[in-house]
């Protein structure tokens, strides 16, 4: 969790005072990631950084001092849930559709935490997006498109996350609580390949950004109706519809004719290394 606090030349000590003591609240339960949250917030400008160190799912709390005075709607929630994670029931108690994933208990958090007109922009593993055959996920994503209006999904290229220990294909969630959502624009970046030392820059969301505010189609974005996804009983994941099909269609038999060929093509050259070589 980093943010850096700037302003403009115009504002007053108290919208100031109240940027860097009133306008950010975090939680965070890894022991060690506790303090460096901290120290992130202190450096970059926050005097005083309202971080809740405990497991926000269940409640359960190691240290809230600093939490004390939070309003319990917010007005924009960035979040990153743990991928994989599983809770026992202790958690699962706390929400309406019952499952062992976090992510899945987190995206009921975050929509049940917003206030009415309140954004969210969220990092998720795609599993989430597509499993359906599990009541509580089909469940959550319903709820999400009736209570808000899921304007975008972005489809992270693979890898993007793998030097923090995840493998995992994402996606970015952004929508905006008050729906219901119509109709979801989405925008692929799947095909660019990510490694430790080509990292997915700011420079690869230049088209995304220009697209964004018309929310236009192009050969990395499309819109699904509300329509279409219910249909797909609540598949969210992103499917390009203008990417080019890299599947073989041909036929065994195609197949087969090949490698005959090629085969006559090898016999034949080597009959003319054998000639050759005997004529030496």
């Amino acid at each position: 969790m980093i943010f850096t606090v700037s302003s403009g030349p115009d504002a007053t000590a108290e919208q100031l005072t109240a940027l860097r003591e009133d306008s950010f609240w975090g939680r965070e339960k890894a022991d060690l990631v506790y303090p460096i949250a901290l120290a992130n917030l202190v450096l970059h400008g926050i005097d005083q950084p309202h971080i809740w160190h405990g497991n926000t799912l269940t409640g359960q709390v190691s240290y809230d001092g600093l939490f004390l005075g939070a309003p319990p709607l917010y007005d924009v929630i960035l979040m990153n849930p743990p991928f994989g994670g599983k809770e026992g029931r202790e958690a699962q108690t706390q929400f309406a559709y019952k499952t062992s994933a976090t992510q899945l208990l987190f995206l009921q958090h975050v929509i049940n935490s917003l206030k009415p007109g309140g954004r969210c922009g969220m990092v998720i593993d795609e599993g989430v997006l597509f499993r359906t055959t599990e009541t509580a996920f089909v469940q959550t994503k319903r709820k999400l498109l009736d209570d808000c209006d899921l304007w975008c999904i972005v489809s992270l290229p693979p890898g993007v996350f793998s030097s923090a220990g995840a493998g995992v294909k994402t996606n970015l969630l952004f929508f905006t609580k008050g729906g219901p959502t119509e109709r979801v624009w989405y925008y692929d970046l799947s095909d660019i390949k990510v490694t430790k030392k080509q990292p997915l820059t700011i420079e690869r969301f230049e088209e995304f950004f220009t697209l964004l505010p018309s929310r236009g189609d192009s050969d990395h974005s499309w819109t699904v109706t509300r329509e279409a996804i219910e249909a797909r009983n609540f598949d969210l994941k992103a499917v390009n519809p203008n990417a080019k099909s890299t599947e073989d269609t041909r036929t065994p038999e195609e197949l087969l004719d090949i490698i005959e060929a090629q085969g006559r093509e090898v016999d034949a050259a080597i009959a003319e290394l054998r000639r050759l070589l005997a004529d030496r």
